[in-house]
């Protein structure tokens, strides 16, 4: 399922129906290697549009950074495709393309599929029948012959096969409008990855169905207990009274899940899983000549067919406003949602842009009217934009003190004021040229290509790259009259009104959990489909360790050292001011920094300075770690003397203002108030008291009437007096090092000696010397559960061994816990296990492992991981695959630009002067299955742990935690320090 959150569309990503391309940008077309495809002129990504013979898309961008590719197979179909009486059908598809196919996935295809066939049978029997109690008997049976079926199938062939050849993030989400199969492999395996994926939809196989099936029904939970999800939900339903949209949800109805049909499901696959509907895209070390021709190679068996696109009725007008209130268990907060025309609209184009204009995290009216004067605790705006309509969501939360109505009128005091067009006419140009720079930015990184591709691909086929291309010239077009004419035209009373309110959900309803006996994964057999692809020779890639004596440039401005890499790339720079202390040397810096972005110097308020470094194209940031603290610029290097100037006078005179402290405290109460009612704080909390015990790294804050008692000038005077401590410069730039250091001389006054930094206060970690459960209540449906268990002091020479047991057996879906916790036993969604590796030399390693399961699972849950911990299974092929894939990760990885800077200061702390990659390297291949058995019997097996469990005391009781250990019941001052 695709990740919850505001998609920000970027500006590469959106399509828009606009002029005529101009002559910078036409569509040509080309010749080469035999193959005919289209192009944008002066496509930053030189994107190459293939269309194969069966109407297969290919897209193909070069980006010989590194030695890999970024690949998505996007399929255009999604929940609004889903029939409606079998909705969520589409992401229980995509689980299963994961299962394998007739070649690989099966010890004997011969005997699983009769097998197979009785289950799909014995599924559309269960579907049919309403009597309970008969119900529960077709599915004992459904559980029986699963499990005599299962005796034939291997579990995660097909991860394990991506593992091998160096594949990362082997992933998929399903969407409204989309399925998108993910990948990043090797450049040196795309032989090998194309006649995977070739065979992957060839045919296949809907097998070890009713465990994936409870791992669905776990994700089902698992959005019933986030706040966030229902929101979502919420301002599609109501948006969308008519399209699917709105109308169908992506996991799909409890009723619907509860009654699947495999027969329906492999109906929609030869519906919608055909070239025609589906594109390879890839981004990364290619030869596009070379690649496409394997690519025709391996899908031509593929067949064309006619797709009946969804096609519904328009969405009529709102007729008014629509107001509804969410509740659960998280912290408050609003959403005005309002509905965006297509994605090829005019209306799309401006509604990014008008979101820019109230909310681009510097200089938008959102930023400067109501965050830079903390008029709320947040406040911002975006489109998430789809091929029919799209979303423009503003959302907000409220300060201390402050309703959800209040926070509405503030925010359409902004909306009046865009609407009367009270803002300054260069803030569009200024939105451009950041634009302009994100893109920029994104053009390094092969994810963003082939994501900003494949969404062009969802929405039109790219029939419309060119749109995309050319639009931040088209938005550079547009006037302040026009954004007014469009604001007063877009934002009448047609909206929705989403309040998060805390309260109990009375709406609720789990999906039950059915009786499952756990199946069979043959985790140590292989099919002779996948021998032949792990057998199959891989050309030598090379890898590439660092030698921090020449990957780094070392100089002087006046006592501090600078750090310098040269960028000969682009025109981007980034410079950190690098401090060797943190909040652990003073619980107030960390307020300090805060407090910087909300005050001003006598010559530019806070919102005057947010404007300029806007208009500069560059940004600033300031945080304090624990240990270290970083104050960093960024942006275009033509501005980077302007953007120093401006950041070392706001730091260096910057002055005490009361009320914007008062509005920072108020802010903080209610932040720290919030955390309380957020699950994975409350988890982070008590993972850190399970660590350190009652006094820990989280919970070392300012307390309330520290809070109380801060003053603005205490605050100030540690940020007049920050460059006095002791620091680094890190540099990444187009400037030369002697360019540097001057203009460094000049803006970074430095003192002679450096002041001394208060001494840190020193954590240490417990010893578990029996089990015990930390306990923390919260209203929900799932129960979550972490194992921790503190290990030995830090020691280099230990590193491979780690990484490789990590890669064995907790670190994927391709390892040991997951294919047991999820694949056999269907315990979880969610699981995982690791040991680890401390920052610095003084620290010690640390196992933990995770379980998100159903409440009514919670023992099981938990004995299914202490099985593991205490015996480790042996499974050869999946030990072979661990270190290939440490291997290839190690030969494929590139570090560079100001990455290679602090992997160098990464070392330092650890105590190692060199890239210690390549000692873990040529320690790996050596390393046998029964050194991962020592370690696992040493530090792991039969040891006691503290179990930090989050869950409902209503469904989690105290006599179920004392099975485990001595119950504490950590309360949330406990937990927080306030």
């Amino acid at each position: 399922m695709k990740p919850m959150k505001l998609l920000l569309i970027t500006m590469l990503a959106l399509s828009v129906q606009l002029v005529s391309a101009q002559s910078k940008y036409e569509w040509k077309q080309a010749t080469s290697g035999g193959y005919t495809y289209k192009y944008v002129t002066n496509d930053p990504m030189k994107a190459r549009f293939y269309t194969l013979k069966n109407g297969l898309t290919v897209v193909l961008s070069v980006n010989k950074k590194e030695p890999r590719v970024a690949v998505r197979i996007p399929v255009r179909a999604g929940s609004n495709t889903d029939p409606k009486d079998h909705t969520g059908l589409a992401h229980y598809l995509e689980h299963l393309l994961f299962k394998g196919t007739d070649k690989y996935g099966s010890l004997d295809w011969a005997k699983e599929k009769p097998l197979l066939d009785k289950i799909d049978g014995l599924y559309e029997q269960y579907n049919s029948t309403k009597d309970e109690a008969k119900r529960k008997e077709i599915y004992k049976e459904i559980d029986r012959v699963s499990g005599e079926a299962a005796k034939f199938a291997i579990a995660n062939e097909y991860d394990k096969m991506m593992a091998a050849m160096g594949a990362q993030g082997t992933n998929a989400h399903t969407w409204v409008e989309e399925t998108v199969y993910e990948e990043d492999v090797p450049s040196n395996a795309i032989d090998k990855f194309l006649d995977v994926q070739a065979e992957r939809f060839r045919n296949p196989v809907l097998r070890i169905f009713h465990t994936e099936l409870e791992a669905v029904y776990e994700e089902k939970n698992r959005s019933l207990d986030e706040d966030g999800w229902k929101m979502q939900d919420a301002s599609h339903y109501y948006l969308f009274p008519t399209h699917n949209y709105g109308q169908q949800t992506t996991i799909g109805t409890i009723e619907h899940l509860k009654n699947p049909s495999l027969n329906a499901i492999r109906d929609y696959y030869y519906k919608y899983y055909v070239p025609n509907n589906m594109a390879i895209v890839m981004a990364g070390d290619i030869d596009p000549d070379k690649l496409i021709k394997q690519i025709d190679d391996r899908f031509s068996y593929m067949k064309s067919k006619p797709v009946q696109e969804y096609n519904p009725a328009p969405e009529k007008p709102l007729a008014g406003p629509i107001i509804k209130d969410i509740y659960g268990p998280s912290a408050e907060s609003m959403q005005l949602c309002y509905r965006v025309g297509a994605s090829d609209s005019k209306e799309a184009l401006m509604a990014v842009l008008v979101s820019s204009i109230l909310s681009n995290g510097k200089a938008g009216l959102f930023d400067l009217n109501l965050n830079k004067q903390q008029k709320v605790l947040r406040s911002g705006a975006g489109v998430r934009q789809y091929k029919d309509y799209g979303v423009f969501s503003i959302s907000a939360a409220p300060k201390q003190g402050q309703t959800l109505e209040e926070v509405k009128d503030l925010l359409m005091e902004q909306i009046s004021i865009l609407k009367k067009g009270d803002f300054d006419e260069s803030l569009i140009k200024a939105i451009v040229a950041n634009y302009k720079l994100f893109e920029l930015q994104g053009l390094e990184n092969n994810a963003n290509r082939v994501e900003s591709i494949t969404d062009a691909f969802i929405k039109n086929k790219g029939t419309k790259w060119i749109n995309d291309v050319e639009q931040l010239d088209a938005m550079g077009r547009i006037s302040k009259k026009d954004v007014v004419a469009f604001a007063n035209q877009f934002f009448a009373d047609n909206y929705v009104v989403l309040y998060k309110r805390k309260g109990e959900d009375k709406n609720v309803v789990k999906v039950e959990k059915p009786t499952i006996t756990p199946v069979e994964t043959n985790a140590t057999k292989q099919s002779p489909f996948v021998k032949a692809i792990n057998d199959k020779p891989l050309s030598a890639v090379k890898p590439l360790w660092l030698d921090f004596d020449k990957d780094i440039q070392k100089g002087k401005a006046g006592n501090a050292e600078i750090l310098y890499v040269p960028n000969k790339e682009n025109s981007l720079f980034r410079m950190y001011y690098y401090f060797d202390m943190g909040s652990w040397n003073s619980k107030q810096l960390s307020l300090a920094l805060q407090y910087l972005q909300f005050i001003g110097t006598d010559k530019y308020s806070a919102e005057q300075i947010s404007k300029e470094f806007y208009n500069l194209a560059c940004s600033f940031s300031a945080s304090a770690g624990t240990e270290t603290t970083t104050l960093s610029l960024s942006g275009l290097n033509e501005n980077f003397e302007k953007a120093v100037k401006l950041f070392e006078e706001l730091v260096r005179t910057c002055k005490p203002d009361e009320a914007a402290l008062e509005g920072l405290k108020n802010r903080l109460v209610r932040t720290r108030a919030n955390n309380k009612l957020n699950k994975n704080a409350i988890m982070s909390a008590l993972r850190s008291y399970g660590s350190y015990g009652a006094l820990n790294p989280f919970n070392y804050t300012l307390t309330n009437d520290e809070i109380k008692n801060l003053k603005a000038a205490d605050l100030v005077n540690i940020l007049h007096s920050i460059f006095s401590f002791e620091h680094k410069v890190i540099y990444y730039g187009p400037k030369t090092l002697p360019e540097l250091t001057a203009s460094l001389k000049t803006n970074h006054q430095l003192p002679a000696t450096w002041t001394a930094a208060p001494a840190p206060v020193k954590f240490e970690r417990t010893i578990q010397k029996e089990n015990s459960v930390l306990f923390a209540d919260y209203d929900m449906v799932q129960s979550e559960i972490y194992w921790v268990r503190n290990l030995e002091q830090y020691d280099p020479k230990k590193e491979a061994v780690t990484s490789v047991f990590n890669n064995y057996f907790g670190g994927g879906m391709g390892a040991i816990v997951f294919q047991t916790i999820r694949e056999s036993k269907a315990l979880a969604y969610s699981t995982f296990a690791a040991l680890q590796t401390p920052g610095k030399k003084e620290d010690k390693f640390a196992f933990i492992a995770y379980v998100g399961s159903q409440a009514d699972k919670f023992h099981e849950a938990i004995n299914g991981m202490n099985e593991l911990i205490n015996d480790l299974p042996e499974a050869e092929q999946t030990f072979e695959n661990a270190k290939k894939s440490l291997l290839k990760d190690y030969e494929t990885e590139r570090i560079t630009k100001d990455a290679i800077v602090f992997n160098y200061l990464a070392g330092k702390r650890k105590g190692v002067d060199h890239d210690i990659r390549k000692d873990i390297y040529t320690q790996a291949s050596a390393i046998t299955f029964n050194d991962l058995k020592k370690l696992h019997d040493t530090e792991l097996s039969r040891k006691p742990y503290t179990y930090a469990v989050v869950a409902s005391e209503k469904k989690v009781t105290m006599d179920d935690l004392k099975k485990y250990g001595a119950v504490k019941k950590v309360s949330l001052e406990e937990l927080f320090g306030y």
